[in-house]
Parts: C-alpha cells; structure tokens; sequence
C-alpha cells in the first residue's frame, strides 16, 4: 500500500454550466461536462462513440431528469511523496475530483452519507454529470439526492485532471496499477476529504474493477458494493488480447520514440479503431449509421478528432493499469452487500463466458443481475444508461440499511 506524507487541497466551486462534448470512452451517450474558463482543459479530453445515443432516447431520458441540477464543486488534493506498490515515487501527486453535496456525520463524528463513484479506463469523474446518470439519480428526491448524499467523483491517478504521463514525464511515469489507483481514492477520501466511511462504493468499466478491489482492500470503510460492466477475474482471453493489441499499435510504432515523441505516433490511430470496436453497440451502431457512406463519415470524424485530443501515453499507462488486477481469490472476504450488473450486449464482457454468473456465488452477500439487450441498451455503456439499472441500486441501498442488524440512513440523512 501506498506511503505518503501529508498533502494539500485545493477547492473551486463551478458554475452550474454545461457543454456536450460527446459521450465518455466505453460509453455510448452524450457527456455534459461542468465549463469553467480556467478548468476547461481538465473536461475536454477525449470522448468516444460520438452520437451514438439517437435524438429519440435523449429526450427520453432528459425528461426524466430533474429540473434542478446539482452544482459540483472541483478539488486536487496534492500528495507528497506518493510511494507505488512497486517502489516508484512521486514527489507530488495531484488527484482532481468533483463533489455534490455536503458530508454528514454522526454523533461519533463518522460521516454516513459518502458515495464514491469510479470512472472508466479513460473517462473521469465528470462523465457522472452526464443528464442520463445525474439527471436520473442525483435530483430532488431520486436515489442519490446530492442534497441528502455527499457524492464524489473522482479522476484516477494518470487520467483527466489528476497526474499523468502527458504531464510532462511522458513513459517515465511511474508504471501504475489498479491498486495504485483503489489506495489514491482511499488516501484522497482519508486525507482530502476527510471521509471516514462510504454509505456506497460503485463504479463503471475499470470503476467496476475497482469497487471489487475497494471492498477487498478496506473491507470495513463501505456499506454496499455496486460494480457495473466488467469481470471480477484476471483479465484474459479475448479482453487481454485487446487490450495488449492497442498497446501495441502505439508502443512499436517507431513514432513513438520511447513515448518521447513530439506528435501522437500514428500508431494511435490503431488503438482508437480497437477501442470504437470494444465500446459500441452494433444494434445502435446499425441503427444510426445504416450506409455504408454514414459508417465511413462517422468513423473518419470519430479518428480525425480523437487523433488531436488524444495522448498515446496517457492511453498505454491506463491500459497497462489492468495488467495484474484479480479480485478473484478474495471475493469471499466481501463483507457488504454487492449488487453486480452487466448487460448482455457487452463485447468486452460476454455473458456466454459464464464468469460473472459463477464467480459472484463466491461474494458472502452478492447478487447478479444481467440486461437483456433492448432499445435503451448501449453495449459497454450500458453502464452509465441509471434509467436501466436504477431499481436495482434502490434495492441495494434498502438491502444494505439494514444489513446484519444495523440502521444505515437510505436516503443520506
């Protein structure tokens, strides 16, 4: 586990403004992201599967959002002397986040109404904005009312407004792993944030990933467990081959100069095809783009503009991250409740694999739910569409108040 000394926090609050920049990677909708002239650069980053979510199913699910749209306030916390697991060291490690809300505390002084929620491999914290996940669960008396919860929204460490190769160290970073990333959020909630506790721990794609390793990690600091869209076992197979073949594409291309090119090597270029592939949909994808002109305009726009917006070391290190993770051989030490979603439509994770379906019997308090594939489905991106899976995170949240006899507060009072 990470060593670190004593950092710092800095705190804006942004206005409650919001731009379309297109929807986040492994996802498969419009992205709203908070706009702030200094802070503009941490939000527009690189989105993939533009426009996949069709005019009809936006008006659908912004007409179940609410008309008051909770103002985040954005954060770093600074920590020095940041030791990784395998011995490298950062002097200073920046990690950005969002909050909603305001903690509230016991008479113990233990907060009792933090939700944390994880990102996927290159999106951030601030995809959870998006009108079809706060829209759906952050209003005025919906499931996570940030005026009840203390909602947090973090970015990775190497991802979005944390530190990153692209931040001038470029393949000298220090080389990362997902349990960097689950004992940052840790230090960030523990040392930044002051947060003693987490009514709910959920996450997205790596998200996913990541809330099975939190409840491994600090088996204790949580009540509940929501992972959506991954696989609780070493990535393998074709997920593995994947993901090394997109690595690969940037890191043997000449171009790359030993990540110290001065332009994105073209071998970039390979990697955005392989990710378009392993995000989408091909019912959406058939359904918005029927011709073959429609598939081949999307397709040029989607790489002529990731290619500019893009860093291939960014993009190799958050890859790489996964190298190692295997929550599998402590699944059984899970102490809270889990409620574990995929949707059949998901490339990366296949329902036929059968792994989900037998490895959450291994979870002491675990349920899995999987989605059928229908019109509001968005493959891998299911994940962030709240309106699909939002009855069961109201079960999970009921199931957990009351989990081996205690009195947990449902609503974040």
């Amino acid at each position: 586990m990470p060593n670190h000394s004593n950092g710092i926090r800095i705190v804006t609050v942004l206005p409650q403004i919001f731009i379309c920049v297109g929807p986040d990677a492994f996802g498969a909708g419009f992205s709203f992201k908070p706009f702030h002239a200094i802070l503009i650069g941490m939000y527009l980053r690189t989105y993939f599967l533009t426009l996949l979510l069709s005019v009809a199913l936006v008006g659908t699910l912004m007409g179940q959002q609410s008309s008051s749209t909770p103002t985040p306030q954005a954060g770093d916390y600074v920590a020095h002397s940041f030791r990784f697991h395998n011995g490298e060291t950062l002097q200073n490690l920046k990690q950005h986040y969002l909050t909603l809300g305001t903690p509230r505390r016991d008479a113990h002084g233990h907060v009792t109404n933090a939700v944390l929620i994880l990102h996927g491999t290159t999106g951030t914290g601030a995809q959870f904005l998006a009108p079809y996940f706060a829209g759906v669960l952050f209003g005025p008396g919906q499931l996570l009312d940030a005026s009840r919860y203390y909602i947090i929204l973090p970015d990775g460490i190497g991802i979005g407004g944390s530190t990153k190769p692209s931040d001038g160290l470029h393949a000298h970073f220090p080389s990362y792993d997902y349990a960097d990333l689950v004992a940052g959020h840790h230090l960030l909630l523990t040392e930044g944030l002051h947060v003693d506790h987490l009514r709910l721990v959920m996450g997205t794609s790596m998200g996913c990933m990541q809330s099975f390793m939190f409840t491994e990690m600090y088996p204790d600091f949580s009540d509940a467990a929501m992972p959506l869209a991954c696989l609780p076992v070493e990535i393998a197979g074709r997920n593995r081959m994947m993901r090394k073949m997109l690595m690969d594409a940037v890191t043997d291309d000449p171009a790359w100069d030993h990540g110290d090119y001065t332009t994105q090597p073209p071998g970039l270029r390979t990697s955005l095809e392989m990710m378009l592939i392993m995000g989408s949909s091909p019912l959406q994808m058939q359904k918005n783009y029927p011709t073959a002109k429609a598939a081949d305009a999307f397709l040029e726009n989607y790489l002529s503009t990731h290619m500019k917006t893009m860093d291939a070391n960014d993009m190799v290190y958050q890859f790489n991250a996964s190298r190692d993770y295997d929550p599998s051989g402590k699944l059984n030490t899970i102490k809270v409740p889990v409620m574990y979603i995929n949707s059949a439509d998901d490339f990366i994770n296949p329902p036929e694999l059968g792994i989900a379906q037998k490895e959450i019997k291994l979870v002491p308090h675990g349920r899995f739910v999987l989605l059928p594939i229908t019109d509001q489905t968005r493959g891998h991106g299911t994940h962030t569409m709240a309106a699909i899976w939002q009855q069961y995170l109201a079960e999970l949240l009921a199931e957990s108040a009351t989990h081996n006899g205690a009195t947990r507060p449902m609503n974040g009072q």
